[in-house]
């Protein structure tokens, strides 16, 4: 078994069962996951294989084989939408900026790109908000104006493909080498972007419907590469996000945060205490209430995630412990003290 190549480095395209396509300088190739990599996707879903992984590739006669998964920089990663189940559901990794797709039409949801900006401070990725289909707002700059007051932190632009408006400067949010990820609801224009930034229609798409909704296109996540040498990620339309754990909020809150250190009391639940700079602003109205009352959903929800992580490691560790115990008692010679 001999590598490809002296350093054979391959970035994830796309995943199917136990089969990844993978990009590599010698081009796309179709690579058979390793031991290794199964029985470390066994233990730990996190760890199977996702688009933008880099991986390492050898050869057996012709088959290739996909033998481990390097280190990863981030994931982008939401709580599991199972009931049943409190891991994390990986929807790509290496992931230097994340793309929000937001459609101004018929009017952008501000709980949802709340939740979005989250989960990219989250997973350690640099946020920026595409305001798609601007052409068909009346009032695209008074939109721009206030998605910038949530996305704190993060770029803001407007985004029309029947105008070219806004391609240029998506362009420019990545380097060689960098990867950029577009997340965001069915129908928000997503593949549209992609194959209008690749000047070849690669993913389909399709119309919105007449009350703004939009129709599943994309059936998987897929990673391509750009002619400047940086990658961009499609993914499938998203119906459920949730948070898996509070590390993003502070920043994508970062107004309420500022507002809750000038409070008289450390513990200000934000309520009815006296000297509530956070009620103060909304008073006057420098913050709204629906501002406050987003970070507190996305805050409990979050916190019930890591709760819900932390009994599942708590599990895990005791049935490890108690397998380790049931092989030392099963050695030659052993007895109970």
């Amino acid at each position: 078994m001999s590598h490809l190549d002296e350093d054979t480095d391959g970035r994830v395209s796309r995943v199917d069962r136990g089969m990844c396509d993978v990009l590599t300088p010698a081009g796309t190739v179709r690579a058979r996951w390793g031991p290794h990599v199964v029985e470390a996707a066994g233990m730990s879903p996190v760890a199977t294989p996702t688009v933008g992984d880099e991986v390492l590739l050898e050869t057996q006669g012709d088959q290739i084989w996909l033998t481990r998964v390097l280190p990863r920089r981030n994931i982008v990663a939401r709580a599991s939408v199972s009931p049943g189940s409190s891991h994390q559901q990986v929807l790509a990794a290496n992931v230097d900026v994340l793309a929000i797709c937001e459609p101004c039409h018929p009017a952008p949801a501000p709980g949802r790109i709340e939740r979005l900006l989250a989960l990219a401070w989250e997973c350690g990725s640099h946020p920026a908000v595409l305001l798609t289909k601007s052409d068909l707002s009346p009032d695209i700059d008074g939109i721009k104006e206030e998605v910038s007051q949530l996305a704190i932190g993060a770029s803001v632009i407007p985004v029309s493909i029947p105008q070219a408006r806004g391609l240029d400067a998506i362009r420019a949010l990545t380097i060689a080498g960098q990867a950029l990820a577009l997340l965001g609801p069915s129908g928000a224009g997503k593949s549209t972007i992609l194959n209008a930034l690749l000047g070849v229609d690669v993913m389909p798409t399709s119309h919105v419907r007449n009350d703004g909704k939009g129709r599943h296109t994309t059936a998987h996540r897929e990673l391509l590469a750009m002619g400047d040498g940086s990658f961009i990620i499609d993914t499938p339309g998203l119906r459920r996000i949730g948070l898996a754990s509070t590390d993003g909020l502070e920043q994508t809150f970062a107004d309420v945060s500022e507002l809750a250190a000038e409070c008289r009391f450390n513990d200000c639940a934000h309520q009815t205490e006296p000297g509530c700079a956070v009620q103060e602003a909304i008073d006057d109205g420098s913050l709204p209430q629906r501002r406050l009352d987003s970070y507190r959903k996305l805050l409990r929800e979050a916190a019930y995630q890591e709760r819900r992580g932390d009994a599942r490691l708590e599990a895990e560790e005791r049935a490890r412990s108690k397998s380790l115990s049931r092989q030392i008692r099963q050695l030659p010679g052993h007895s109970r003290p």
